[in-house]
């Protein structure tokens, strides 16, 4: 018993010292993430095609995400590969298409996808917040739906400043 006692207050020590040298990151919060997601909604919605919308952290973890009732069931998965994609290397999925020419196997590692439609979300001070994926139009469409949703979180943090 004294044993386990002692155990526990060595833990509760340890969880009380405070974090020294620990710097917080900017985080994706959901009223963002659901905003960004219903802007591509409305944007597929008014152009007549379906789509799912995925929205993830820095780390690639799902955030928010949302499927049109008629997007097709594969877009689920596709758009969350996007979304982790530009999370996990923050770049355009469109950009990684152009070097995976350069440099063939990319397109192959686990968890990259080079379909269009996935795009970085940055903060307004530049730091990387996560990745925004959508799927079930044409290229051209998935990437507008992505870029709509990045408009709306531009949107979003000037009002915030205002």
């Amino acid at each position: 018993m004294t044993h386990r006692l002692s155990t526990m207050t060595i833990i509760a020590l340890l969880l009380a010292i405070p974090a020294q040298g620990q710097t917080l990151r900017p985080t994706l919060d959901l009223t963002s993430a659901r905003r960004m997601a219903d802007a591509c909604l409305t944007m597929a919605g008014e152009s007549d095609f379906e789509v799912a919308v995925a929205i993830v952290d820095s780390g690639g973890n799902l955030k928010f995400f949302s499927r049109m009732d008629a997007a097709p069931l594969i877009s689920v998965d596709l758009a969350r590969d996007k979304a982790s994609t530009s999370a996990r290397l923050p770049m355009a999925t469109t950009k990684l298409a152009e070097m995976a020419k350069k440099r063939p196997g990319i397109e192959f590692m686990k968890g990259v996808t080079i379909l269009p439609g996935g795009l970085p979300i940055f903060g307004e001070d530049g730091a990387h917040l996560g990745g925004i994926g959508a799927s079930g139009g044409s290229a051209d469409q998935d990437v507008g739906c992505a870029r709509a949703g990045l408009d709306a979180f531009a949107r979003i943090h000037e009002r915030d400043r205002n």
